[in-house]
């Protein structure tokens, strides 16, 4: 079978996950994590205990997002009704699941050219 390598012109895919982190471009980044179509950051969200406030860089960007897949560590757990509101408010429609289904779904919606942004707690 052959393998087509994907080019990616913008925000980059998830290679792996795991570990208390994630691996992009090749270089692992420890911590939770959210990519936007602009920015890679360290999202500042503590499991259990999410807060509006770790949503404000990602909102920032709304309107060059269309989805924002939520990855919320282990197992799916539900988004607090104020922070998925704000999101929604926004403009942006999201999707709550576990990290693994989030960062897979995120990098085959970032091969199709989707406008995706994802925030997920690292495993």
């Amino acid at each position: 079978m052959q393998v087509t390598e994907i080019e990616y012109e913008g925000p980059p895919p998830i290679d792996s996950y795991g570990g208390g982190g994630f691996r992009l471009n090749e270089v692992f980044r420890e911590g939770h994590l959210f990519i936007t179509p602009a920015t890679v950051g360290t999202w500042q969200v503590e499991e259990g205990a999410m807060k509006a406030e770790a949503f404000v860089p990602i909102i920032a960007e709304a309107s060059d997002i269309d989805v924002l897949l939520v990855g919320m560590g282990e197992e799916i757990a539900a988004l607090p009704r104020d922070i998925r509101e704000a999101i929604e408010a926004a403009g942006v429609g999201v999707e709550v699941m576990s990290t693994p289904s989030a960062c897979r779904t995120y990098n085959i919606l970032l091969a199709e050219d989707r406008r995706v942004a994802v925030a997920v707690i690292a495993i």
